[in-house]
């Protein structure tokens, strides 16, 4: 599983050019998984995202979490964190999960992230979206569950 995470100062996804989800100072994520993928690697993902100091303290350091600062989140899929690029020029997407288990996944992980986190935004699984935000830094990290 790999999430992408942005701090953002703002976000939002379109589908149609309708605003489906929106949020101010948080994390955009994108979220792809893979054929192994569980609901433990969600979890071990969730945990580990939700508690990422990445926000300033008052001092101008890394030290505040996503609760500290009442941050919220935009979840959207993304399958394309799985492209393959190592033979040719056009990308392999074998290495991504199942639609059906991908979007199982990441319907787990928007209801776990529910659990925790006040605010939580999200895309539509498998439709053609259209991402705006506003990178606070810019800030970016990518969580691999191989890496963790």
């Amino acid at each position: 599983m790999r999430f992408v995470i942005q701090r953002v100062k703002e976000a939002s996804v379109s589908v149609d050019r309708q605003v489906i989800g929106a949020i101010g100072k948080g994390y955009l994520v994108l979220i792809g998984v893979s054929d192994s993928d569980t609901k433990q690697t969600a979890d071990k993902m969730i945990k580990k995202m939700i508690g990422l100091r990445i926000f300033e303290d008052e001092n101008g350091k890394t030290n505040l979490s996503l609760a500290d600062v009442d941050g919220s989140l935009l979840l959207v899929s993304q399958f394309t964190l799985y492209a393959n690029c190592k033979k040719g020029n056009r990308p392999s997407f074998i290495e991504a999960g199942s639609p059906d288990k991908a979007n199982e996944l990441y319907e787990y992980i928007i209801g776990e992230c529910k659990k925790s986190v006040p605010e939580v935004q999200t895309g539509s699984f498998g439709a053609e979206m259209e991402v705006s935000l506003i990178n606070d830094g810019p800030f970016t990290i990518l969580l691999d569950s191989e890496k963790l």
